[in-house]
């Protein structure tokens, strides 16, 4: 099973967007695919219109039922209209999950010990946009960091910060993770994306993906009609682009001995 954490510090770059579309892209494909919610805005819970809220348990259940029963994950899953996708929704309760951990130890490593009870192909990690026990978790859990990074000079700088607590946690992985830096919601009409995309590539080098996902309108009616960018076919910029860096991802996996 491999597990991708979608992540940055900064909002608004395209990470819940990402997540469903890789995740749609690798179902079609015939991979069991589990997408995970733990932003607290529940975004890509509501892309599939499912609930953490109906009583069949979220994210936030897992943090707070009893660690002797990891297991129970299993009945919390939702399946979506896509065949071999399914839903671990978020709830807004995530929100309060910072103030009521603080005190508690060995909280970092509880969703990696409940994704062990599963199998599926792959697994991939919704993050909210700041540093708490949810990222915290993701990252702990995941093989790769996926970071996607709207081509823009505010987006560098929060891209920056995100760079700087990966940093952090590495020290206590002592190993480096591996990621790729996915430039997003590029527009190549404007002189500000260009030059956006120019200092990613000089700045992090093999680090920043070969391919990037640019603006499409399209991309936000296929989020209403609850379908992946990635299967949207009106989308003529953004699905592409999606199908060429699953295949960029897929082949630039790390192996068991390098992740």
């Amino acid at each position: 099973m491999r597990t991708w954490a979608i992540a940055n510090q900064k909002g608004g770059v395209g990470k819940t967007t990402t997540t469903v579309a890789l995740g749609g892209l690798l179902a079609s494909q015939g991979k069991r695919t589990l997408l995970v919610d733990t932003d607290p805005h529940a975004s890509l819970s509501g892309y599939f219109s499912v609930s953490g809220e109906d009583g069949l348990g979220s994210v936030y259940e897992l943090f707070t039922g009893d660690p002797r029963h990891p297991e129970s994950i299993k009945s919390m899953l939702r399946a979506t209209p896509y065949p071999r996708l399914w839903v671990l929704p978020a709830a807004p309760a995530l929100a309060t999950l910072d103030r009521q951990m603080s005190s508690r130890s060995g909280m970092g490593l509880v969703l990696r010990r409940a994704l062990t009870n599963l199998d599926f192909d792959h697994v991939l990690i919704d993050c909210p946009p700041m540093l708490g026990v949810l990222m915290i978790n993701a990252l702990a859990a995941c093989d790769r960091l996926l970071i996607p990074t709207q081509t823009e000079f505010l987006a560098l700088r929060g891209l920056e910060r995100m760079l700087q607590s990966l940093a952090m946690i590495e020290q206590s992985r002592r190993s480096r993770l591996p990621r790729l830096i996915i430039p997003t919601l590029y527009d190549m009409r404007t002189h500000a994306s260009r030059e956006s995309l120019q200092t990613l590539r000089e700045r992090y080098g093999e680090d920043v993906a070969d391919n990037f996902v640019p603006t499409d309108t399209q991309v936000r009616e296929a989020s209403v009609n609850g379908v992946p960018a990635s299967l949207w076919s009106a989308a003529r910029r953004a699905c592409p682009a999606y199908h060429l860096l699953l295949d960029e991802i897929l082949a630039t996996e790390p192996t068991e001995e390098t992740a």
